[in-house]
């Protein structure tokens, strides 16, 4: 070949034309291997390739060694905590086991059970124990597990057991407390009754008796304006305890009390609906106390003597009466003035078509029209509370000057002279200010005037 040079020794060497070729390709190859240190390979094709010769990198050892032992260290961090949090989980389990078992001992007290004593005893024993052995491992460093998971999660199986079993013996405990107040609440409503019961009865013998003992011993020189103002305030009392019963006994026989109401004084707008009662008061007031400012209340014709005798005579029968049970005096003079008076204002007040709503039958009426008196309850407090008037009634004839009724006209302003309200809030405006100029949508009790003594007359305001 052409521009080759090779150094060979200096061997002289027979060759001939076959071998001289072969020689030739044999010293190209070694010349290619020389330069390049890969030999040609030839295809079927007889083309040849090259192959690059592979690099190997140096490998640093000191940083495989450092991976595992960073590895080696996260896993051991892991392993610890699992181990730390599985312990702290026993504790925990252990003191719930303890609150639960306690639970049990103090429920186990009253009613005493004396085996769910003695084993909750021996849990608070056995967790005491295991309570002891964990700060025995804590303070020694021995608290490692080869299971973390598995023990974390019995202990937390376990305390969830625990604070079930205290809760429901709470529940228990709430359960036993509920029906023990349930029974003392009942008790306390049967002891309501009762007082009640022995209250209205009470208020029954008060009321039927009568007894006036502060005018025991009342001489005619004596009375003044005070001992009317006695007279007036037990007379509201007989009123009020007469229309509380009226009230009822229209609720149990259906009656509407917001149309009756509104039938008695019209278009009032109440503050509260049990100022309605207000309105019946005011109804019962305008039939009892309809002619007071007459002698007798002009039902009856007797002769009025000049006013010295006047006064005395009815001081006199003022104090023949005020001692007196209503029932027996009406069965002892049944044509009496009182008893004419009586039988005015019921048949007045109680109307046909009320008394047979009422009760069902018109017995009441008929009795007291053929001369007789019932002895309902009804007309027990009625005649009660037509006593109390009457005794008031006599009472201002007896006085010097005259006791005089005066009644409040609709709309008027109010006047603390001679009004007292009975619904403080209506001097409030819906806005919360102070209304100054209320008006009287009607009177309740009528007011009354002895001389320069002016007694105030209740009134209802809008």
């Amino acid at each position: 070949m052409q521009g080759l040079c090779l150094e060979m020794d200096p061997v002289n060497i027979a060759v001939t034309p076959k071998k001289t070729r072969l020689a030739r390709a044999f010293t190209k190859v070694l010349h290619i291997r020389a330069l390049t240190g890969i030999a040609p390979a030839g295809d079927q094709h007889g083309k040849e390739h090259v192959q690059k010769p592979k690099i190997h990198e140096p490998v640093n050892h000191n940083s495989v060694k450092t991976d595992r032992c960073n590895s080696f260290d996260e896993n051991e961090k892991l392993r610890r905590k699992e181990v730390t949090e599985a312990f702290l989980a026993k504790l925990f389990s252990s003191i719930s086991s303890i609150k639960a078992a306690y639970a049990e001992m103090q429920s186990a007290q009253s009613p005493y059970d004396s085996e769910s004593i003695q084993s909750a005893d021996e849990m608070v024993v056995s967790e005491l124990k295991i309570l002891s052995e964990l700060k025995r491992c804590y303070l020694k460093k021995q608290i490692d597990d080869s299971s973390p998971r598995t023990t974390q999660l019995k202990a937390e199986i376990k305390e969830q057991k625990s604070l079930t079993k205290t809760l429901q013996i709470m529940a228990k405990n709430l359960d036993s407390e509920h029906k023990l107040k349930q029974s003392e609440l009942t008790f306390m409503k049967e002891k309501f009754e009762e007082a009640k019961s022995e209250n209205k009865l009470l208020e029954k013998r008060l009321n039927i008796s009568g007894p006036l003992s502060p005018l025991d011993n009342l001489h005619f020189s004596d009375i003044s304006p005070n001992h009317f103002i006695l007279i007036l305030r037990q007379t509201v009392k007989a009123i009020r305890n007469f229309v509380r019963l009226m009230i009822s006994e229209m609720e149990s026989a259906g009656w509407d009390l917001d149309a009756a109401a509104n039938s008695i004084v019209p278009g009032v707008v109440y503050s509260r609906d049990t100022h309605k009662c207000f309105a019946f008061e005011s109804f019962v007031c305008l039939e009892l106390f309809d002619g007071f400012n007459y002698p007798y209340f002009s039902i009856s014709h007797e002769s009025v003597s000049e006013k010295k005798r006047q006064q005395r005579q009815f001081f006199d029968r003022f104090a023949a009466m005020k001692s007196q049970k209503v029932k027996d005096y009406l069965a002892w003079k049944p044509k009496s003035t009182f008893a004419k008076f009586c039988r005015t204002k019921y048949l007045r007040l109680v109307h046909p078509k009320m008394e047979a709503s009422l009760f069902g039958n018109l017995s009441e009426r008929h009795l007291l029209t053929s001369g007789d008196f019932p002895e309902t309850e009804f007309f027990s407090l009625f005649s009660e509370m037509a006593k109390k008037v009457w005794l008031l009634h006599c009472l201002a004839f007896s006085l010097e000057p005259e006791a005089s009724i005066f009644q409040v006209n609709k709309k008027s302003r109010f006047s603390d002279v001679y009004m007292e309200c009975l619904n403080q809030e209506a001097f409030l405006t819906p806005t919360g200010t102070v209304d100054a100029d209320p008006r009287v949508a009607f009177t309740v009790i009528p007011g009354f005037k002895i001389g320069k003594t002016i007694i105030q007359s209740q009134v209802y305001l809008t």
